[in-house]
């Protein structure tokens, strides 16, 4: 926890210009929330300082299952329960005891991942860590496995001192590792590249150069993370609802294809992963079938195939024509003959074309 006055953002500009850049890619919401984001008084006028705080979200460590290519690996923060509500919570009962035992924080707001802040900046200014070269906030002590989220307060509050000392030193562990070179010069992400991006975010067709290198990750990625020095000795959160789920750490790629809407629903139903929707997930999870390339995964693909929804049909066609498999072939000639929609025709013909 730390705290700093209000003021104008310090990177404003860096962030904009990041936007300007076009790194954000189908993120239309960031820039429509840009100005907001220059100054905290725009969202609460009466704001005099902001108290930003950091919420440890590591438990175990992931299972070796994940090393199966037919398994498949879903980002640690989405294991357990949707960490919005569970902070959201907390930072209710925060709010409460400002108010009413220390008679501050009469008018406030609170945010968690969501609102228009530049939360890494607040966090940094507020003593809580710097700012990596995977663009995460990293804590001396924590790493990187934490949640970010804000008080802004109608109260001066003593401050605290920023952190200055960059800690990366020569190390580029987490841009050699990432697998489509998201992570460029100067802390900088390119979103459009971000395999969290790519199977959150982006809402339609995954590009098809990048859908290789996704392996078999369905929601999010920790790999900047993972080899990250700082995060070796950081410990474990005591969270009761961060727990995993076991059916989130290690699920059978086959088994989720078989998800209609009603078991993703009450599968994902207190969970982030429902962000993404069904249509994304099961998008992602034939990307990952795709790259597991498998002759066991042709039935599963056969019914994404036959999906109510041509974005799963569209990348079930890409993942079929992956396999050397004359029973994938047989899929995407039966397909062929019924499918109205033309992207996932075009996804057929790519697909069909690997067999010629």
């Amino acid at each position: 926890v730390g705290a700093i006055p209000v003021s104008r953002s310090k990177t404003i500009d860096i962030y904009n210009s990041w936007l300007k850049k076009g790194y954000a890619g189908s993120m239309a919401y960031l820039e429509r929330h840009a100005e907001l984001k220059e100054d905290p008084r725009r969202l609460l006028p009466e704001t005099m300082s902001l108290l930003a705080l950091g919420f440890n979200y590591k438990t175990v460590d992931p299972s070796e299952q994940i090393q199966n290519p037919d398994i498949g690996c879903i980002s640690r923060y989405a294991w357990g329960e949707d960490y919005h509500d569970l902070i959201r919570s907390k930072l209710s009962e925060l709010e409460n005891y400002l108010c009413h035992e220390l008679n501050a924080g009469k008018i406030s707001r609170s945010f968690v991942d969501s609102g228009p802040v530049l939360e890494r900046e607040v966090a940094q200014r507020a003593g809580l860590g710097w700012i990596g070269k995977h663009s995460n906030l990293i804590n001396w002590k924590k790493g990187s496995w934490f949640f970010l989220a804000e008080l802004l307060l109608d109260v001066q509050l003593e401050a605290d001192l920023p952190f200055t000392r960059v800690d990366c030193g020569t190390c580029t562990i987490c841009i050699e590792a990432c697998p489509t070179a998201a992570i460029i010069a100067d802390r900088t992400l390119d979103a459009r590249l971000c395999i969290s991006y790519l199977t959150i975010e982006l809402k339609g067709a995954i590009p098809v150069e990048l859908r290789p290198k996704m392996g078999n990750l369905i929601f999010g990625c920790d790999i900047c993370q993972e080899v990250c020095p700082w995060n070796s000795e950081a410990p474990q959160s005591t969270e009761p609802g961060l727990r995993p789920r076991p059916e989130n750490v290690a699920p059978q790629l086959t088994e989720l294809m078989k998800l209609d809407q009603s078991a993703f629903s009450q599968r994902f139903r207190k969970s982030p992963i429902k962000r993404t929707k069904r249509r994304g997930f099961l998008r992602n999870v034939a990307v990952a079938l795709g790259n597991w390339a498998h002759v066991d995964a042709i039935p599963a693909l056969g019914l994404g195939l036959h999906d109510e929804e041509a974005l799963v049909r569209a990348h079930a066609a890409w993942a079929l024509g992956r396999i050397s498999d004359l029973q994938a072939k047989t899929k995407l000639d039966e397909a062929k003959i019924t499918e109205k929609n033309p992207e996932v025709l075009r996804e057929i013909d790519a697909a069909l074309g690997a067999f010629a």
